[in-house]
């Protein structure tokens, strides 16, 4: 999940471009994997937590080694916050959905975000949708409806939380579409950071007071908080490579890129935990590839046109 940047000035380096994005896509599942790990020991709801919270220190430290603390408020704050409250809620059912679920059939079921938000920008923005992008919809949605059946029937209604982190980024990239993004990286990354730990944590006091069950916060040991801090890390950095790809290369040229996200998220999950995606899992994965990738075609299409298009960087 990454977010839209403002303008660049930045020479245009297709090859930089594809190189960047191609290692951010490798590098973001190795987030989610150790996720999935935590997740064993630590509630899910706690290893969200501290995503945010220490990608928050992170940009706090470099913002204070750089001089540029006075520019993390930013020019639009309330903003920038919001959209930090729609990553961290996204960022909350995909932890909690790798838990019980492989991470490579969670990322799978998540990429039926550009189907979403087509629908999406369609009844909120009024955006006309046409027959074709319509039958790539029904396509995209007969693949998770493939990879979610055998979900369903063994861990139940939590195998839809991907579909709810879809909605969720959905949302965030219809905000950067009401409210492009004017402020720089840092700042971005910063906003996410303390508006995400301030929801997480506020929620993490309110489980502890309920006592709610799987949701109680547990004092993590030395190793947990150093994987912890290595998922702040990998946010922070998978992001900077997003932004500085989509500053050398065309959204066209490296879309069709964030697809290796599942070739990694399979090969991690193999080494680390053994999970491989079944037979119908596989076809379920090409039907909403192929329809993901024909969505993009469409809002290239509508962008050469002249009409707007919703981009997803």
């Amino acid at each position: 999940m990454t977010a839209s940047t403002p303008p660049s000035l930045v020479d245009q380096n297709p090859l930089a471009a594809i190189a960047l994005m191609s290692s951010a896509m490798l590098i973001v599942p190795v987030m989610d994997i150790i996720a999935k790990y935590l997740s064993t020991d630590l509630p899910p709801l706690e290893v969200t937590f501290g995503r945010f919270f220490f990608q928050f220190l992170i940009c706090l430290v470099l913002a204070l080694a750089t001089g540029r603390f006075a520019r993390l408020r930013g020019q639009q704050p309330v903003i920038n916050y919001l959209r930090g409250i729609f990553l961290a809620a996204a960022s909350l059912c995909f932890f909690t959905a790798v838990k019980f679920m492989s991470v490579a059939t969670a990322i799978s079921i998540f990429f039926v975000e550009p189907m979403v938000l087509t629908i999406l920008a369609a009844l909120i923005l009024k955006e006309q949708v046409g027959i074709r992008r319509i039958g790539a919809i029904l396509v995209g949605l007969i693949g998770a409806i493939i990879i979610l059946r055998p979900n369903l029937a063994e861990i139940g209604l939590v195998s839809l939380l991907p579909v709810a982190t879809a909605f969720l980024f959905s949302f965030y990239l219809l905000l950067n579409r009401l409210y492009p993004v004017t402020d720089g990286l840092l700042t971005i990354q910063f906003s996410a950071g303390l508006s995400g730990s301030l929801m997480l944590g506020t929620a993490l006091v309110i489980a502890n007071l309920a006592g709610f069950e799987d949701m109680t916060f547990l004092m993590p040991s030395g190793s947990q908080v150093g994987f912890l801090a290595l998922i702040g890390l990998i946010s922070f950095a998978a992001h900077g490579l997003v932004v500085a790809a989509f500053q050398r290369g065309s959204a066209s040229l490296l879309a069709p890129l964030q697809y290796i996200e599942i070739v990694s998220a399979t090969l991690f999950g193999y080494l680390v935990f053994s999970d491989f995606p079944d037979g119908p899992t596989w076809i379920g994965i090409a039907l909403i590839i192929g329809s993901g990738l024909y969505i993009a075609h469409r809002e290239r299409k509508r962008k050469s046109k002249g009409q707007p298009a919703i981009a997803e960087v």
